[in-house]
């Protein structure tokens, strides 16, 4: 639909500039409600006044009662302008990056002998900040290092050059510990105190190269004035860095500084991640979620969000690594989209920080709402089988026999995303002769389904088969027989690439091992083969008893398998003292047990006689 615009509207259109700029939408109350940056502004703005707009788009035209603009010099003061605006008036259809303030940093203040501690509160003026830090774990371990290598004050005294002369603070703990050097009294020069801050601030900032370099400098100089011991405290500190360093992530050993962004798109949100590469080590990655408002594309937004990004972690790297080619440049800033080499795999790399944050958040929510989880579950399941609903009554099948000996098969049930064992079936095959699974397959899906028909009873939305294509094939000839096969999906799962097969379909489907549907089809097909076993192996054992020793007369089932549980099969209770059968069931029942092999045996050395 394309939305006619006021007349005062319609005027300003028309005296647009092509230059640089940014345009504010207002509505019929004065609200400013949108805020965009284009190259081009009588290009830009008359789009959505002369081309068919939908959706949230639509919406947002509708409510334009007026228009205002601002001329820039440059695409990029036309960024700036465009970020500081929304920030300052938060537009309603203007996305907004979260400010985190749940994450903490490490605030170094400004005093005269600056303190260094974590605080989750972000306070222009008292400090220089570093971080935020999405690892608190990190951010300790990060400052730990630096108590342990640098005797910083950790007091709250304001100190100041006329407060140490006057020498009204005196020494604390700490000093004894050795994990401060006493500034409060003058035991610190300032110049001294100055020169492990800068340090401090290099090593938040990643530089840690120049501190090594300093720290082996010191202590080769020391060891040459033979000061042994100022040499090996300098070691231990060179020490403790290098091992921080071996702990860091290091991504490049051939980049040097650089930033990277990645970006993915998911159902209505945009997740952008940022790593900050300093001397080739990974100091900072972050990911921001962004709803969309108006169907941005990472074309859209990865310019307010990178700026973002590197003036919230103060980022000075001078290129920075893109998945596609921007329509915008930045200054003096070289953009790369790497086709190979460590910059696509910084990419890759951050594509899969995405991935984890993604998942992370859906595993929270489902640990908040279960039933989101199987929602979730079955509409994935429906996406990736290409079903026309999704699976929320599931049955699997499998089949068990040894040598085709008491054959049986078994029924598993998924009712909304879970198991439901109440609903869990046995089959004894009664038509087959010999170990013909496929014959067996056909036989107990005709049964199960020809019975829910007569009973009127619900059919599943999906059947599992236990095999590849024959029990797949055997399985689909019934349904057709049946009529079924348009009201039930069929899939059958070969359990060693476990691999899905569909009818019609020569090629099998082989999900992601980590694939939350192929996890629940694998715990249906387990779960069948469990209780498929489990009531053979009771079937094999109860014929057994019947055929071999409950022929005794005196002789019950109780009997024969306290029997068999003793002496763990029939030719071991054949060959048994009747003392070792006395011990088992009594000296009346072991007489009889004992005999009838006796007179058995005797009768067979006989006729082979």
């Amino acid at each position: 639909m394309i939305v006619t615009p006021p007349a005062d509207i319609k005027t300003t259109l028309t005296l647009l500039p092509d230059s640089p700029g940014v345009y504010q939408y207002f509505s019929a109350e004065g609200e400013l409600i949108y805020v965009g940056k284009a190259k081009n502004l009588k290009r830009r703005v008359n789009s959505y006044f002369n081309k068919e707009q939908t959706g949230k788009v639509l919406a947002l035209v509708r409510r334009v009662a007026r228009l205002e603009y601002i001329v820039v010099n440059t695409e990029f003061d036309a960024l700036l302008l465009e970020n500081n605006l929304i920030k300052e008036h938060q537009p309603h259809y203007n996305i907004m990056l979260k400010d985190d303030k749940t994450y903490p940093w490490l605030c170094l203040t400004n005093e005269p002998y600056p303190r260094l501690f974590p605080t989750r509160r972000y306070l222009p003026g008292q400090g220089t900040y570093f971080g935020p830090y999405a690892s608190v774990r990190m951010m300790h371990t990060l400052l730990d290092l630096i108590h342990d290598m640098f005797p910083l004050r950790t007091c709250r005294h304001r100190l100041s050059d006329s407060v140490v002369a006057a020498g009204k603070v005196k020494l604390c703990l700490q000093y004894q510990m050795k994990r401060c050097a006493g500034p409060c009294q003058g035991l610190q020069s300032h110049a001294a105190y100055d020169e492990q801050t800068d340090q401090i601030k290099n090593l938040l900032r990643g530089h840690i190269k120049p501190i090594l370099q300093s720290l082996k400098e010191k202590m080769l100089d020391a060891a040459q004035r033979q000061d042994f011991k100022t040499a090996q405290q300098y070691k231990e500190k060179w020490q403790l860095l290098e091992q921080y360093q071996s702990r860091s992530a290091v991504v490049s050993d051939k980049l040097s500084d650089a930033d990277v962004l990645q970006v993915k798109e998911k159902d209505d949100y945009l997740y952008f991640n940022y790593m900050r590469i300093v001397d080739g080590l990974m100091v900072q990655a972050h990911t921001v979620e962004i709803r969309k408002k108006l169907d941005e594309t990472p074309q859209d937004l990865w310019q307010g969000v990178l700026v973002d990004f590197r003036n919230r972690y103060a980022s000075t790297a001078t290129e920075v690594f893109l998945p596609f080619e921007p329509e915008w440049d930045m200054p003096d800033l070289k953009i790369t989209v790497p086709k190979g080499g460590d910059g696509k795999k910084l990419l890759e790399l951050s594509a899969r920080n995405i991935d984890y944050f993604i998942l992370e958040k859906s595993r929270r929510l489902d640990l908040v709402d279960p039933d989101r989880h199987r929602k979730r579950l079955l509409a994935e399941m429906q996406k990736t089988l290409g079903m026309s609903e999704p699976p929320a009554h599931i049955e699997c099948f499998d089949n068990s026999n040894m040598l085709g000996e008491y054959p049986v098969s078994a029924m598993t049930v998924s009712k909304d995303g879970k198991l439901s064992k109440r609903d869990y079936r046995h089959f004894l095959v009664r038509t087959v002769e010999g170990p013909d699974d496929y014959a067996s397959m056909e036989e107990v899906i005709e049964r199960r389904y020809s019975r829910l028909l007569r009973e009127n009873q619900p059919l599943p939305q999906l059947l599992i088969v236990d095999g590849g294509k024959g029990q797949l094939s055997s399985a689909y000839k019934v349904l057709c027989r049946l009529r079924l096969e348009r009201r039930i999906f069929l899939i059958g799962i070969a359990e060693n690439l476990e691999e899905l097969y569909k009818v019609g379909d020569p090629y099998p489907l082989l999900l992601d091992k980590k694939s939350e549907v192929l996890k629940h089809i694998q715990l249906l097909r387990d779960e069948a083969h469990r209780f498929g076993i489990t009531h053979y192996r009771k079937r094999h054992v109860k014929g057994v008893v019947k055929t071999e020793l409950t022929e005794i007369k005196g002789i019950g089932t109780e009997t024969a398998q306290t029997l068999l549980r003793r002496f763990k099969s029939v030719k071991q209770i054949r060959n048994a003292p009747l003392a070792d059968l006395t011990e088992a069931i009594g000296a009346a029942k072991a007489k009889l047990v004992f005999d009838y092999f006796q007179n058995t045996d005797d009768h067979a050395a006989r006729t082979d006689a």
